[in-house]
């Protein structure tokens, strides 16, 4: 058959038969509703199953409601395809032809031909109902379909129609071509797969009437920070290219495409290859991965029974092993049926069991494995009367299979000093006899262990994470109260209890001679001991300023609480995340709001707690004699800790700045700075740079880097759309993140922003009956997502205290390899 390249053409135009009046309505693609719609005859053509052959053959339809001459963007668009189909590789060759006849959707023996049907139509009721009937039959027997830019304006009375498109244009989307950043968020569509992460264009950009994100598989989103949207704006989930295996077909639809210079893009045209490539059944792509009905949230572990922690403790942390079986801690507080000690005269004062629980999938049932006795129980209040201490961190060694070990991160309670108020904090290895799920507290070696001060509460961090080395990082948090700073920097030297200051986060996460406010990083030997592995923050060895002020296990220093940290081991960099200080808004004279804030950290330095945060935000400084009086911003390029506090270097690493920081007013708040570099922390001059998070009550729950494992055979495994995907959230589930973000390789040891994010809230469940206050979650080996909802209460375990697991149930790419044109790809 004749490829239509480059040789005139003749097509036959559809005659209008509706007066301008109606046109113009037509293409303003009005509501479902405004006329009844027709009920289409049932057609009787035979069309085979599926459409097209191994001689694959693609059908562009550009008919329109409007009479005149040919669209120069339509033309551009056949043009554009038929060279695609001419270029590639042999085997991804096709055919193609273009027509304005509507009547091939009526001829059976025609349309069953082809592949793929394209529509570049310029919208319009542009089909009869018979001929939307044939369309309808096309889809049902398997065919492929590709809408570009305006076909979203096509058969606007047809609720299928709709439903094969996607979405609807709003009524006053921008008219003016404008150049946008396009964030490519799947990596591995042959739509998108080899398009920039971050893809600048200039087009004509649609807003939706309703978002279809969650109801299709959205490839690619317009950042609306980067043009004028217009008053329809869709905000920080635009969605411009999506696809959906739709009523036994394949649908993929671009926004794009609405300009003549788009279709001489090399990158557009690669979009609209891949596009053409699924469609046509010439390869298989993943299109259901990010519907929101292929997951599955299912509660794991009943109620606690009355007085009871048989099911769960006061929910803080989980692992998974590689039998599947989940480990999960409690930290210490106790069910409301217990006393709660909080007098320091009582020598049981704060004292509560840090439980282990494991939950075996084979048999659905739980297993109290071992309680320690920690100082956690100590209820709420203020700061100087609540604690966050108790059992924070758990994970397994690397050969856990083998030798049973369980590494704890906890506060025993025997280990408190009621007189100083001080404590000792402890990474400890324990046995866990693997037939019996029975926690050995015999057999307990204790590899590290430092002093805390337990006086004012909290922010104790605790998270644990092995990488592919068989290094072991440990997340410490800076046990200081900022109320004394006004909730800002949590530099104040003055408080103190028995000498030992609480106020003062330079004495800790600044102290480069402390192992609070850290990240540590060792490696555990078999006799448990541990050596240091190079390429730490400091040997411990240093000469500087009189040598004896560092210590080598510290890999990462300022941070506040980093309650969750993970090694992605395919890559060994670390991702952590922080609870930031209390003040609920910026100041000229202090510095930021209190930001919580997220990290991919690719190498040993200093992340700015209480010196700077965000990206390199300075706080004021404040000393004795007068701690209310600010003295000059710090520095984060050049930082010095000048507390009479500290017992470390003065002279500190230079400030790194952070990927993800948010505060109550949003996202990645940013300001103009000064010739110093300053910023004016004036609210009405503040830059939301990543619009889709915000803040209010904050707490950041750090999640794993999502890796597909194609050698797992599970059927309830997330799907290959997720690899190397980053999941950042927070305790709470209104406003704050609960996101799967995409990083720039080349930025994002340095605190480049997340070039993509996509919502899971409508995957991991909120609400009083979902996923509410998330503490933790991590990927089984299984693929599965598992889950720890805290429960609804501070400082104990209720009835919505829970293990939950979050699985994929929408089977894998299509079409069916059975299916393929040409063979399996």
């Amino acid at each position: 058959m004749h490829l239509r390249g480059l040789s005139p053409r003749k097509r036959i135009r559809v005659t209008a038969v509706a007066c301008a009046t109606l046109v113009a309505g037509l293409l303003s693609a009005p509501a479902a509703d405004a006329r009844p719609t027709p009920e289409p005859p049932l057609t009787t053509m035979s069309i085979k199953s599926p459409p097209g052959g191994a001689d694959v053959k693609v059908l562009i339809f550009h008919g329109s409601a409007a009479a005149g001459d040919e669209s120069p963007v339509v033309n551009a668009g056949i043009e554009a395809i038929e060279r695609i189909g001419l270029s590639g590789p042999a085997d991804r060759r096709f055919e193609v032809e273009a027509t304005d006849d509507a009547s091939v959707f009526t001829d059976g023996t025609r349309l069953g031909g082809y592949n793929s049907v394209v529509f570049l139509t310029g919208g319009g009721d542009v089909l009869d109902p018979e001929q939307e009937a044939g369309l309808e039959a096309y889809m049902e027997a398997g065919g492929g379909f590709v809408g570009v830019h305006d076909a979203a304006r096509a058969e606007p009375y047809s609720d299928w129609f709709t439903g094969l498109i996607g979405a609807r244009p709003a009524a006053s989307s921008p008219t003016a071509v404008q150049r946008a950043t396009v964030e490519v968020g799947d990596r591995r569509h042959p739509a998108t797969g080899e398009l920039p992460l971050e893809w600048k264009r200039p087009d004509l950009w649609p807003n939706w009437a309703k978002n279809p994100s969650g109801e299709v598989h959205t490839v690619a989103r317009v950042r609306e920070a980067t043009y004028r949207p217009g008053a329809s704006a869709n905000g920080a989930d635009h969605p411009v290219s999506w696809c959906r295996d739709y009523d036994g077909g394949r649908s993929f639809y671009t926004g794009m495409g609405g300009t003549v210079s788009s279709y001489d893009e090399t990158d557009f045209r690669a979009h609209l290859r891949g596009a053409l490539l699924w469609t046509s059944r010439l390869v298989q792509a993943d299109c259901k991965a990010t519907i929101t009905k292929n997951y599955k949230a299912e509660r794991l572990t009943p109620a606690n029974q009355p007085g009871q922690n048989d099911q769960i403790g006061e929910p803080h942390g989980l692992v998974t092993a590689p039998d599947g079986r989940v480990l999960y801690i409690g930290r210490g507080g106790a069910d409301s049926s217990r006393p709660v000690i909080t007098d320091w005269n009582n020598p049981d004062v704060g004292k509560g069991k840090g439980q282990i629980h494991v939950y075996d999938p084979a048999t659905k049932k739980v297993t109290l494995a071992g309680e320690l006795t920690v100082f956690g129980n100590k209820g709420g209040g203020d700061e100087l009367v609540k604690v966050e201490e108790g059992l924070l961190g758990i994970e397994l060694d690397p050969r856990f299979e083998q030798n049973g070990w369980v590494y704890l991160h906890y506060t025993p309670h025997p280990g408190v000093n009621r007189d100083t108020r001080m404590a000792e904090r402890r990474v400890s290895r324990f046995t866990l006899d693997l037939a019996t799920n029975r926690l050995d507290l015999g057999s307990e070696k204790v590899l590290l262990e430092w002093p805390v001060q337990v006086h004012s509460c909290c922010h104790a961090g605790g998270g644990l994470a092995w990488d592919s080395k068989g290094n072991l990082y440990i997340a410490t948090g800076d046990n200081n109260s900022s109320g004394f700073s006004g909730g800002y920097s949590g530099n104040n030297p003055q408080p103190n209890f028995k000498g030992v200051s609480f106020a003062d986060a330079r004495r800790t996460a600044g102290n480069t001679h402390n192992l609070n406010g850290k990240i540590l990083r060792i490696h555990p030997e078999p006799d448990g001991t541990y050596t240091l592995p190079a390429g730490n923050l400091f040997t411990g060895r240093e000469t500087a300023e009189g040598g004896g002020k560092t210590r080598g296990e510290i890999y990462v220093m300022g941070v506040r609480n980093p309650a969750r940290i993970s090694v992605d081991r395919a890559t060994d960099i670390l991702y952590a995340g922080w609870v930031g200080p209390d003040a609920g808004e910026p100041s000229s004279t202090w510095g930021p709001a209190k930001y919580d804030t997220f990290a991919v950290i690719t190498q040993a330095g200093n992340r700015g707690w209480p010196y700077c945060m965000g990206n390199k935000q300075p706080y004021r400084d404040r000393n004795l004699p007068d701690p209310s009086q600010p003295l000059g911003w710090y520095d984060c390029d050049h930082p010095k800790n000048e507390s009479p506090n500290n017992d470390g270097l003065v002279n500190l690493p230079p400030v790194t700045g952070n990927n993800i920081w948010y505060s109550p007013q949003g996202g990645a708040p940013d300001y103009p700075r000064d010739a110093a570099g300053v910023p004016s922390y004036r609210q009405d001059q503040a830059t939301y740079r990543l619009p889709w998070l915000k803040g209010g009550g904050q707490a950041a729950m750090n999640g794993p880097v999502y890796r597909y494992d194609t050698a797992v055979a599970s059927t309830v495994k997330w799907p290959a759309y997720w690899d190397g995907k980053w999941f950042v959230g927070d305790f709470y589930d209104a406003d704050q993140p609960r996101n799967a973000v995409v990083m720039d390789p080349r930025t994002q040891g340095s605190g480049g922003l997340p070039v993509h994010s996509e919502s899971l809230k409508k995957i991991v469940p909120v609400g009083n009956d979902g996923i509410k206050n998330l503490m933790d979650w991590k990927f089984g080996p299984d693929g599965a997502l598992y889950v720890l909802d805290y429960g609804r209460g501070f400082f104990t375990s209720d009835a919505k205290s829970a293990l939950w697991r979050v699985t994929y149930q929408g089977g894998g790419p299509t079409p069916a390899a059975d299916r393929l044109a040409r063979g399996v790809r």
